[in-house]
C-alpha cells in the first residue's frame, strides 16, 4: 500500500499549505464537537452500550442511505479496511461513556486529551512526523494547563477511581484509532469510512448491552432528540471532520488539537451543571487556548529545510 508521507514539522500530506490549514480547521471543529458530547450524554438516562448502539446505528442507517442515493454506496472492501477503526472506536466510545457517568467530565476529557503523548511518540517513531522543539514546549504547557483543570475537579462528588481508569483505557484506544484511521483512509473515502466504523460500533454495542443487563427499551422522545444530536452533531461535525483532518495534518498535530476538548467540556460543565471552576482552572484554560493558537500559527510559517511531501 502506498501512502503520501507527511513532512516532519507539520507539512500536509499532499504538501499543500492550504490543505494543512483546512485540516487544522476541521480538527478544531471536531475536538470542539467532542468537548460538547460529555454534556449531552448526561441528558440521556441509558446504559453506555445501549446509548452507543442507538447512536451509531442511527447515523449508519441514515448516512448509508444518503451515500447509496449518491451512488457511492458502502462496499465490502470498505467494511474490511475499516474493521480495526470500528473495533477501536467501539472500545473508546464505551469506555468514554462509562467514564462520563462515573467521574467528572473534566477528568474524562483530560485523560482523553493526553493521548497526544502516545500519538506524538508513535508518530515520530513510525511515521517520521516529528514536532519542533518549540511545539514540544508549547504542547507541554498546554498539557500542564489541562492537568490543572482536571486536578481541580478531583475532589468533586462525581469523581471515582473506576471512572478515571475507564478514561485511561479510552486514551489508549483513541491513540490506536488515529493510526488505524490514517491507514484505512489511504484506501477508503472519508464518508464511507465513517459510516463503516459506525456500523461496526452500532452492531457490536446493542447485543453486548444485554450482557450486563442494561436497559434496551425503546428510547423516549426526549432521548431520541439527544441521540440525534449525538449521532449527527458528533458524527458529522466530530468524526467526519477529524477523519478528513487526519489525511491532511500530521498525527501529532491532530492529537495536540484535542487538548482543546477539556477546555470546551469544562466550560460547558460549568455553564450547564454548575461544576465549580477555580480561578487557577480558568487561567489554565486560557493557557491551553493560547498555546494551541501558537502551535497552529507555527505551522503556517515556512521553515528552513521544509520541502514538499513526496509520494511514496
Amino acid at each position: 500500500m502506498s501512502e503520501t508521507p507527511l513532512v516532519a514539522g507539520g507539512a500536509a500530506a499532499a504538501g499543500s499549505r492550504s490543505e494543512l490549514s483546512l485540516g487544522i480547521a476541521a480538527g478544531t471543529v471536531a475536538v470542539t464537537a467532542w468537548g460538547s458530547s460529555g454534556i449531552i450524554v448526561r441528558f440521556i438516562d441509558m446504559g453506555a452500550l445501549a446509548l452507543m448502539g442507538y447512536r451509531y446505528l442511527m447515523y449508519a442507517v441514515v448516512m448509508a442511505t444518503v451515500l447509496g442515493a449518491r451512488r457511492t454506496p458502502v462496499t465490502l472492501a470498505g467494511m474490511r479496511h475499516s474493521l480495526w477503526g470500528g473495533l477501536s472506536l467501539g472500545v473508546v466510545t464505551g469506555l468514554f461513556i462509562v467514564a462520563v457517568q462515573h467521574t467528572t467530565i473534566a477528568n474524562v476529557t483530560i485523560m482523553a486529551a493526553l493521548h497526544v503523548v502516545v500519538v506524538s511518540a508513535a508518530s515520530a517513531l513510525f511515521l517520521k512526523e516529528r514536532m519542533s522543539r518549540r511545539d514540544i514546549v508549547l504542547a507541554a504547557l498546554a498539557m500542564g494547563g489541562v492537568a490543572i483543570v482536571a486536578l481541580g475537579s478531583s475532589g468533586n462528588e462525581n469523581w471515582s477511581l473506576g471512572g478515571d481508569l475507564a478514561a485511561l483505557g479510552a486514551l489508549l484506544g483513541w491513540a490506536f484509532y488515529f493510526f488505524a484511521t490514517r491507514r484505512a483512509q489511504a484506501i477508503v473515502p472519508t464518508q464511507e469510512y465513517t459510516v463503516c466504523v459506525a456500523i461496526y460500533v452500532g452492531v457490536i454495542s446493542l447485543p453486548l448491552a444485554t450482557l450486563p443487563g442494561q436497559e434496551l427499551s425503546w428510547p423516549s422522545g426526549k432521548e431520541w432528540m439527544w441521540l440525534t444530536v449525538l449521532a449527527f452533531g458528533m458524527g458529522i461535525l466530530g468524526h467526519n471532520a477529524m477523519n478528513w483532518s487526519l489525511q491532511h495534518v500530521p498525527l501529532w498535530l491532530a492529537s495536540t488539537l484535542s487538548l482543546l476538548t477539556p477546555v470546551v467540556a469544562s466550560a460547558l460543565a460549568w455553564l450547564v451543571f454548575d461544576e465549580a471552576l477555580s480561578v487557577w482552572q480558568m487561567l489554565a484554560m486560557v493557557l491551553v487556548v493560547a498555546t494551541l493558537t501558537m502551535i497552529v500559527r507555527n505551522q503556517a510559517r515556512p521553515r528552513a529545510g521544509r520541502v514538499p511531501a513526496a509520494t511514496g
